[in-house]
């Protein structure tokens, strides 16, 4: 599933796409959208924001439509006369000066009027989203200290979306490994300077991401997986998907284990766990 930084880029290529005129045209597959599609016409977007992994198009009337690609959605941007190649089958589509927008295979759909977002039942319960709202380090660091997330183990609280909106698999892992943290520490067994390194590179890994299309890794590290023959899959990332292959820290063969049900990459000697 894409993670925070692949929606926050799509959502950017779509508001490039729409932006700069009336809609057009607009259709959609489902019987509660349909009627939608003509009072649309004629309206504008103003833009897309994302909300973890959710991205809301916000049009001129304050009407807001909500979808989440959840394990097979994709939006594609293409010229209205073009049909793109795929086999999905399509859910919506917004035209804006023969400029379209069409989204495949997602299936939770919905329009919203901005004043009632806040009831939408799984953006409340989203913690704050780094790349569309302003989050610093400090918040990160104070969100760590609650009660609720403050006895959890990190492994498990970074992939919780009411945490931080947004976090995924592989920015679980890197972030990890940057950190020098072992995934079953808590936030309540680090020191201040622990809570604040964690909290920063949750920010700065996380940008990254959107920033490089996904590579997390260093420049140098980058360059030294592409010398020894590693793939994008594996060069992007500093630990992710590269078990079994060594650390660039400290030459440590990569581990896979699982964590909340889903595999986690970690460096045994960079991120020990010491806990008692």
């Amino acid at each position: 599933m894409p993670e925070g930084p692949e929606i926050r880029r799509a959502a950017d290529q779509i508001e490039k796409q729409l932006r700069g005129g009336p809609i057009q045209d607009a259709w959609f597959a489902f019987e509660a959208l349909k009627p939608h599609a003509s009072s649309l016409i004629g309206e504008s977007v103003c833009r897309v924001d994302t909300r973890g992994k959710a991205m809301l198009i916000h049009f001129s009337d304050q009407r807001v439509l909500y979808s989440h690609n959840q394990l097979y959605g994709v939006w594609k941007c293409h010229r209205a006369e073009t049909e793109p190649s795929t086999r999905r089958s399509l859910r919506a589509r917004l035209v804006v000066q023969g400029r379209a927008a069409s989204l495949y295979s997602a299936s939770d759909i919905s329009m919203w009027w901005a004043c009632t977002l806040d009831q939408h039942p799984f953006l409340a319960r989203l913690g704050p989203d780094l790349l569309s709202q302003a989050v610093s380090v400090d918040t990160v660091a104070e969100r760590l200290a609650l009660p609720e997330y403050r006895r959890r183990g990190l492994g498990g609280l970074l992939l919780d979306q009411g945490f931080v909106a947004g976090l995924g698999n592989y920015l679980r892992s890197e972030i990890l490994f940057f950190a020098a943290l072992h995934p079953g520490y808590r936030p309540c067994d680090l020191s201040d300077t622990q809570t604040q390194r964690l909290a920063q590179y949750i920010v700065d890994v996380t940008w990254q991401a959107y920033r490089q299309a996904g590579v997390t890794n260093s420049a140098d590290w980058t360059k030294k997986a592409q010398d020894q023959g590693e793939g994008r899959r594996q060069w992007r990332f500093a630990v992710f998907a590269r078990e079994g292959l060594l650390c660039h820290r400290c030459a440590t063969a990569i581990e896979r284990i699982t964590v909340a049900s889903r595999r986690l990459y970690l460096c045994p000697y960079c991120q020990p766990d010491n806990r008692e």
